[in-house]
């Protein structure tokens, strides 16, 4: 299925759903399997793909975590950058792998790298968020990319209103601007007229999300 590039109609996302439902389901569940099996070791990586992706892509996230991934524990940021400039996998090969080495240290030193044991130290799912999209030595993330790193470990109910989705929104009259939120008010705003408009239509909010990413894109990633 192609990418959309015709504003998007009520009549597109039932399409869509009905169309890939079963495929968008299977993703969904292969993010909550990861969190019920996945290692803090690969929560770890599912947080370095989404370093990568704010600002890029989900394939250009795929590829610069391949590129890295035998520095991912413990390489340098030298290594990293050496290492996506050799692969010509990420638009940002300096910027990113100081962001991953800070945040890195920072977990260390706080969790010791139990990024299972300290997201569900949280009993309220948006204070996890907040502390992964406001805690200063965590970088790079924010609030679309700390929901992409949650809905991609399992952890839902949280919108990924990156630009596609955004689109979408502005499209439907859901919102008024397809310019991503940026401050914490706006973004749980908008999250909430996203929720509403999911009831409204009777879409599951999980899916929907997906559903509105892949009209733009004409896929189902992560």
């Amino acid at each position: 299925m192609r990418a959309n590039r015709k504003p998007v109609v009520v009549e597109d996302i039932r399409a869509t759903h009905h169309a890939r439902k079963k495929e968008i389901r299977a993703r969904l569940d292969q993010f909550r399997q990861m969190w019920r099996k996945g290692s803090d070791e690969q929560l770890w990586e599912e947080l370095v793909f989404c370093i990568f992706t704010a600002g890029a892509s989900a394939r250009m996230g795929f590829r610069a975590v391949e590129a890295i991934r035998p520095f991912l524990m413990d390489g340098e940021r030298e290594d990293m950058t050496l290492a996506l400039k050799r692969a010509g996998a990420h638009r940002f090969p300096v910027e990113r792998p100081c962001y991953i080495v800070v945040t890195r240290n920072y977990l260390r030193e706080h969790c010791q790298m139990a990024l299972r044991e300290k997201l569900e130290s949280f009993a309220d799912p948006i204070e996890r968020r907040d502390w992964l999209a406001r805690e200063k030595q965590i970088k790079g993330l924010g609030y679309k990319e700390s929901s992409h790193f949650l809905r991609n470990i399992g952890l839902m109910g949280h919108a990924i209103l990156d630009k596609h989705v955004m689109s979408c929104l502005q499209d439907l009259e859901v919102v008024e601007t397809a310019k991503p939120p940026a401050t914490r008010a706006r973004y749980l705003e908008t999250e909430d007229r996203l929720r509403s408009f999911a009831r409204e239509i009777r879409i599951d909010f999980d899916e929907l999300d997906l559903v509105l990413w892949s009209i733009k894109t004409g896929e189902v990633l992560k």
